[in-house]
């Protein structure tokens, strides 16, 4: 089974792109969506059949030969088995939505399938990427998954915008990737092995040293610019301006949590032990870049207009809880952060989809030009108010669960970070609600810029579609409704919430229930992201000298910290790769220097 769900995305590929050229484009979406259920229906079997332990196949029988080995080893256990299977999952929502998303030509040849074969090979890398036990591999499947999204971003690439976006992705991938392939050099010239296991046991009987340190920094580097971590963020949002929203479904949805999921599986197989990281220097590293990130996420989140932007900004101060919470090193932690990353990626990839149906009927993603235009999409608008509360953190979602039991461990572990689990959440989904209520309720009066600096407003965009004066296809509107219901389900059924605890952390298993505690924060997080919604929408047609005095404040808080921050932004691709640098400088330093003092 564990070959078998790399090799089955990459044959469905294989014939999407060579006979599916011939078919009409009815028939590839069937064929793709076939492929896609089958794949799911597989990764579904291998994580019932991985248990509570590990599945392990040796590719082409390639075992290993006194204790060495040089073979493929794919290795499934509950976590890794269950992100290949939300990996699954969104690629058959996003096959799905896709079925009347694009406007393709028909020819006589048919339509070709080049949109879901990349689909598919994308999710051959993803499942690689998480069911891999060699390290070498991994930067396999690393580099297969970033070309796959390196071509779904530039999908238009007859139009300049996504190209840029894509090559600003593609450069700082590659080298990301770099930094991967140099620390695994580093590793094997150390260890002689690439099994990440026996990489971990090497090191293991080995004193601390600066090699090791720095082979970390580098594989780290890489890791956290999937993960979208501050400095390494730059090319996430202008990925996701220019993607088609499908694609944005999944690299918010699952491609930056892999990042995540590869740092931390790197850090407890290889450098945990004796000769690695002490996990006082991994946890206070990470609790910083965790907080920074957050935070950096929520500000920029509130400051966009591009509502594809915004969304991608809140994506990034998303991922700096995750990391957070992660970097505690703790079972409660970790299951928190699993949980919660699992509650996100339904209602973000919800979101992203919503955002394409006003793009289907407008031509445009801006809110400020969208205000009021959007009164007709009831549905959409109510689905994109619960995708809104949902990032806050409000209960039943799946996102408040992860968020309590995260708070949870954050309160015996590093309880200053306590305000920015209650805040970034809160102000993510205030931008969300006041865009919703903006476009679809054509709430408050139309917003004027009253600051200089950059700004990309989202209009004058591409329409995606055959037809933008269609009426929006049922398909995009069950899609977005199916995944808000999965991030549901996360929090109501403590069955599945116990297991996804289980498979995060193992034995001792963490309490993964609602508790009062929980519960409240999660109504404190909605009810301030509705009141910063509200404020925004209606605060500018107060009068008085208070109400003047507010807005004369904040005004000088954005020209004062958020216009630089948003300058940092530049879109030049030399400047994301010069902070990419200074941010593996950083690590370099940090780790080094603590091995050496080690």
């Amino acid at each position: 089974m564990l070959p078998l769900t790399v090799a089955w995305p990459l044959l469905g590929a294989v014939l999407l792109a060579g006979p599916g050229r011939w078919l009409r484009r009815t028939a590839a979406d069937a064929l793709a969506t076939a492929w896609a259920t089958a794949q799911l229906a597989l990764l579904a079997g291998l994580w019932a059949a991985a248990g509570d332990g590990r599945l392990v196949s040796w590719v082409a029988g390639w075992t290993p030969v006194d204790g060495h080995s040089v073979g493929i080893v794919l290795a499934a256990d509950r976590i890794g088995a269950g992100l290949a299977l939300l990996a699954a999952a969104l690629v058959l929502a996003a096959l799905g939505y896709a079925w009347r998303y694009f406007d393709e030509p028909e020819t006589e040849q048919g339509h070709g399938g080049a949109f879901p074969a990349l689909l598919l090979l994308f999710e051959a890398g993803m499942c690689g990427f998480a069911l891999t036990g060699d390290l070498f591999d991994a930067f396999v499947f690393f580099e297969l998954m970033g070309v796959a999204a390196y071509a779904l971003t530039a999908y238009r690439v007859e139009e300049p915008r996504p190209l840029q976006g894509a090559l600003a992705f593609a450069l700082t991938g590659s080298v990301a990737g770099y930094c991967a392939l140099l620390g695994i050099g580093l590793l094997y010239a150390r260890t002689g092995e690439l099994a990440l296991a026996r990489i971990g046991e090497a090191l293991g009987r080995q004193p601390p040293g600066p090699v090791a340190a720095a082979a970390f920094a580098l594989i780290a580097t890489a890791m956290l610019v999937k993960a979208a971590a501050v400095p390494f963020h730059f090319w996430l949002p202008d990925a996701h301006a220019e993607a088609p929203s499908p694609v944005c479904m999944l690299l918010s949805g699952v491609m930056v949590e892999l990042g995540l999921y590869g740092l931390l599986r790197v850090y407890w197989t290889v450098f945990s032990g004796p000769g690695g990281i002490p996990a006082e220097v991994f946890r206070t590293t990470f609790l910083v870049l965790g907080a920074l990130t957050a935070l950096t996420g929520a500000v920029l989140c509130w400051q966009q207009r591009h509502l594809k932007r915004l969304l991608a900004h809140s994506t990034v101060g998303h991922m700096g809880l995750f990391l957070c919470a992660a970097a505690l090193l703790t079972p409660a932690g970790t299951a928190g952060a699993a949980l919660y990353a699992l509650g996100h990626a339904g209602a973000k990839a919800a979101l992203f989809a919503l955002v394409g149906v006003l793009l289907d009927r407008f031509g445009s993603v801006d809110e400020h030009g969208l205000h009021g235009r959007g009164r007709d999409l009831v549905a959409a608008g109510a689905l994109t108010v619960a995708g809104a509360l949902a990032l806050a953190g409000l209960p039943p979602f799946g996102t408040g669960l992860g968020k309590a039991v995260a708070e949870h461990a954050t309160a015996h572990g590093a309880p200053w970070l306590l305000p920015v689990f209650l805040l970034v959440p809160a102000v993510t989904a205030g931008a969300v609600l006041r865009a919703a209520l903006r476009v679809f309720a054509g709430a408050g009066a139309t917003p004027r810029q009253r600051h200089a600096g950059p700004e990309t407003t989202g209009g004058g965009e591409e329409p995606e579609v055959r037809d933008p004066s269609r009426r929006v296809p049922r398909v995009m509107l069950v899609v977005p409704a199916l995944l808000l219901g999965a991030s549901l389900a996360v929090g109501l059924l403590p069955g599945l919430a116990h297991r996804i605890a289980e498979a995060a952390a193992g034995p001792p298993v963490p309490e993964a229930e609602w508790t009062a505690t929980g519960v409240l924060l999660g109504l404190a997080g909605a009810v301030l992201a509705a009141a910063m919604a509200a404020a925004a929408l209606w605060g500018p047609a107060l009068k008085g000298p208070a109400a003047g005095a507010v807005r004369a404040a904040a005004d000088r808080a954005i020209v004062l910290a958020v216009v630089p921050l948003r300058r940092l932004h530049s879109g030049h691709v030399g400047d994301y790769v010069a902070w990419l640098a200074a941010g593996l400088a950083a690590l370099m330093a940090v780790f080094t220097l603590c091995a050496r003092a080690g």
